[in-house]
């Protein structure tokens, strides 16, 4: 089926997409270079290489290159790939460019033109081969599997409903095995009592058995499993409570025993945690040094002129495990008696003219790094609410609470998607939610990286719900 060989194919095209490029820099090399240095002696060029290198991963993390190798049709497939190679193409020049700069490593100018325009078109070469074969192979590469179901309840039919409408996981039921003939409307799905299911199995060359019976039934499961491993076939159960909240869960055992989380989270992992810190007081400490020890005082003058109260507005707001901290920001409203209460809204009369610009473009928020040096809060995460917002919607949203699992950020995932600004529904809370619990649960140090790339983004162009 073709979820088996997506992750080989995923490897596959970032292999090739590696050699391509480090093939492409290493001819350049040779065709730029007058030293005479084998390329792989000088010293000076390798850091390049890995620059490079490293970039492209970042580039690809952020575009989403790799995902769905085997289902994306040729147009968004090339649209991934042009608009991977763009981002790549910045980053190259800004870090190359501006930050390292082209002397240190006697990179010139031309060099990396060459090499960027030989990678482009070589990229774009291979793309178009490996859509070639994977549209003459398509057909092999789904291995359908004919598969039976244990159990007519709800759970069996949500597998069955499952399989139909998502035919690219390769499983085909031929029907269903039950003990009580009317859970089955359909009789062309009847296949008959659950003791007959082994016999059937074998004689019709099925490959696998899919178990949903509920776990009262704990002595049919455990003679099917053990029928099936004598005759070499495929058992799989789904456990009775596998729905939970309606998505994956995670699984892990202690010793024999199988504990079922209701979801993943990557930042338990003490390691995770210990480079999402790093990061988090690196960038912290360069952006007060190179941004806000200068943009400090111009705002606070233009704070200070434009209307009565102090430069900083502090806020109590609900931290990891509910603590409350002290959340810092500079003062974009007059200074009034319902700050604490009300949320900002458009066209907010509170909102001084320089306290919209620094909405807008998220300036507001820029002390809110010393909150970060002092442990308070991250760089990336959910958005810290008042005190009364969190008990008010905790009452309102079943899994509201769970985003304070983590420490609150500057900005998240639910920002870079829009969902910012005044919530007028808890509707319009409840999406912001399902963003932070998403995050939660899928945390990378790169889906970082790129949650901090699409931030400044927005606020170069401006946000429909940034005021």
């Amino acid at each position: 089926m073709i979820n088996r060989h997506t992750t080989f194919f995923k490897a596959l095209n970032l292999t090739i997409d590696y050699l391509i490029l480090n093939v492409s820099m290493v001819a350049t090399y040779f065709i730029e270079d007058r030293s005479n240095v084998f390329w792989a002696n000088n010293r000076r060029y390798l850091p390049i290489v890995l620059v490079f290198n490293l970039i492209w991963l970042l580039s690809a993390n952020i575009s989403g290159l790799y995902e769905q190798v085997l289902n994306k049709d040729s147009v968004k497939t090339y649209r991934s790939v042009i608009k991977t190679y763009f981002i790549f193409v910045s980053f190259i020049c800004f870090t190359i460019l501006i930050l390292i700069g082209t002397e240190a490593y006697f990179i010139t100018r031309q060099y990396m033109f060459y090499s960027l325009a030989l990678f482009g078109f070589l990229l774009g070469l291979w793309k178009l081969v490996f859509l070639l074969i994977r549209r003459s192979e398509r057909a092999s590469l789904i291995d359908t599997r004919e598969v039976i179901i244990v159990g007519a309840g709800r759970i069996g039919f949500d597998l069955h409903n499952y399989f139909q409408q998502n035919p690219d996981v390769g499983y085909k039921v031929r029907g269903f095995f039950d003990d009580n003939a009317a859970n089955v409307t359909d009789e062309k799905l009847y296949l008959g009592v659950t003791d007959d299911c082994i016999a059937y199995v074998k004689q019709h060359k099925v490959a696998e058995i899919f178990c949903t019976l509920p776990i009262s039934d704990s002595k049919t499961i455990e003679k099917l499993m053990i029928d099936a491993d004598k005759n070499l076939i495929r058992f799989k159960s789904v456990p009775e409570y596998y729905d939970y909240d309606k998505k994956p869960t995670y699984i892990q055992s202690f010793g024999h025993i199988p504990i079922i989380s209701v979801r993943t989270e990557p930042l338990e992992n003490l390691l995770n945690r210990s480079i999402k810190r790093l990061f988090d007081v690196i960038f912290s400490i360069f952006v007060i040094l190179f941004v806000f020890s200068w943009l400090f005082p111009i705002l606070a003058i233009i704070i200070k002129l434009e209307s009565k109260g102090p430069v900083f507005f502090t806020q109590v707001r609900s931290g990891r495990d509910n603590r409350p901290f002290r959340c810092f920001k500079f003062r974009s409203m007059k200074v009034n008696n319902e700050s604490d209460k009300l949320q900002a809204s458009r066209n907010d009369k509170r909102i001084t003219k320089s306290g919209a610009f620094m909405r807008r473009t998220s300036l507001d928020e820029l002390p809110q790094f010393f909150n970060v040096l002092l442990g308070n809060m991250s760089v990336v995460g959910p958005r810290p609410h008042m005190i009364n917002h969190t008990k008010q919607y905790s009452a309102l949203i079943d899994r509201f609470m769970v985003r304070h699992f983590l420490k609150p950020g500057i900005t998240g995932w639910a920002q870079i998607k829009g969902l910012r600004g005044e919530t007028k529904t808890v509707d319009a809370m409840l999406q912001r939610v399902e963003a932070d619990v998403w995050y939660l649960e899928n945390w990378s140090f790169l889906l970082d990286l790129k949650i901090i790339f699409l931030t400044v983004k927005n606020s170069v162009q401006g946000e429909e719900n940034a005021f």
